[in-house]
C-alpha cells in the first residue's frame, strides 16, 4: 500500500477499519471526517490514490462480496442476506450483485460447487479428511500493516520481511496474518492481507485494531508457508463442503505458532488456520 506520508497511511488504515466494521450501514460525511481527521474532499482523494477505488465503491464491494460469502458458507436465504449486508431491498441488491459478479445472486448460490472447482477445489477422493478443533478466542488488540496482494507466498514473504524490520519484544510477542478478503470471491488486485503482532514495535508507532473475538474452526498446518495452499485445499474440499457448520463473513486469521525465527527446522514450523464461525 503506497501513501504520501505516514499520516496519510494511518488515515487510510483508520478508514478501512471503520468501513469494514460499518459496511452494512449508511456512513455519513461527518463520521468519515471524524475518523480520518481530514476534510471529506481530502480523504476521498487520499483513499482513491492509495486503494485504487472510491470510499463508496469500496463499501459497495464489501456489501456484495460479504453477501457472496454468506451465500457460499451459510444456509440463509438471499432476501435475508441482502438486508443483512445493508441493501434496502432484494431488487437493489440483485442489481448491484449482477453488476459486480456478472451473474444473479440465485445463479451464484446454486453454482457454489462450480466456483470451488474453478479455483481448483474439488471433493477429496482420499480417505484423509482434516478435522478442526472448535475454539472460542477472545478479542485481541494487534499492531499491523496492510497491503493489497495476490496472496502468493513470495508477496507475503516480502511483506513480512519489511514488517519484521521493526523491532518487537522477544518475549510474549505473537504474530498473525489476517486474510481480509476471500480470494475465491475478490479480484486479485483488491485482496488485502494484514501483518499483525500482539506487541507494539519498539522503533515505530504502528496503527492498532482488534481481531478475533468469537468461535473459530482451528486447523494446524505443519511445515513452511510454501505448502499451506495444499492445507487450504484440503480444508475447503475435504471438510468445508461437507460441514454442517455455518461460517461468518469475517476474515480468516493465521497465527504463526512456530515460524522461521523460533523453530529449528522448516518441518517444525506450525501455523494455526482460524476459520470464523457464526
Amino acid at each position: 500500500m503506497n501513501g504520501n506520508s505516514s499520516s496519510n497511511l494511518y488515515c487510510v488504515y483508520n478508514m478501512l477499519h471503520f468501513i469494514e466494521k460499518n459496511y452494512d450501514q449508511e456512513v455519513s460525511i461527518k463520521q468519515l471526517e471524524e475518523v480520518s481527521h481530514y476534510s471529506y474532499r481530502n480523504i476521498q482523494r487520499i483513499f482513491k490514490y492509495t486503494c485504487g477505488e472510491t470510499i463508496g465503491a469500496y463499501q459497495k464491494r464489501l456489501r456484495v462480496e460479504n453477501a457472496y460469502k454468506l451465500m457460499l458458507y451459510t444456509k440463509e436465504n438471499i432476501t435475508s442476506i441482502a438486508l443483512q449486508v445493508g441493501f434496502a431491498n432484494l431488487a437493489s441488491f440483485s442489481k448491484a450483485f449482477k453488476q459486480h459478479f456478472h451473474c444473479s445472486p440465485k445463479e451464484a448460490k446454486l453454482n457454489k460447487t462450480l466456483l470451488f472447482s474453478e479455483a481448483g477445489i474439488a471433493p477429496v477422493e482420499s480417505g484423509v479428511v482434516l478435522q478442526p478443533e472448535i475454539i472460542y478466542l477472545p478479542p485481541l488488540k494487534v499492531y499491523y500493516e496492510s497491503a493489497f496482494i495476490s496472496y502468493e507466498n513470495s508477496e507475503i514473504e516480502l511483506l513480512w520481511e519489511r514488517f519484521m524490520k521493526n523491532e518487537f519484544p522477544d518475549a510474549g510477542t505473537a504474530y498473525f496474518g489476517v486474510i481480509a478478503d476471500d480470494p475465491l470471491i475478490t479480484e486479485e488486485l483488491n485482496c488485502r492481507y494484514d501483518v499483525c503482532t500482539s506487541e507494539q514495535a519498539i522503533n515505530k508507532q504502528l496503527p492498532s485494531k482488534v481481531i478475533m473475538g468469537g468461535r473459530y474452526a482451528q486447523f494446524i498446518h505443519t511445515g513452511t508457508y510454501e505448502t499451506i495452499e495444499e492445507t487450504y485445499k484440503n480444508i475447503y474440499s475435504g471438510w468445508m463442503l461437507e460441514s454442517d457448520l455455518e461460517f461468518a463473513p469475517t476474515p480468516i486469521i493465521e497465527r504463526y505458532l512456530k515460524h522461521v525465527d523460533n523453530s529449528d527446522t522448516k518441518e517444525d514450523q506450525l501455523t494455526s488456520i482460524l476459520l470464523p464461525l457464526k
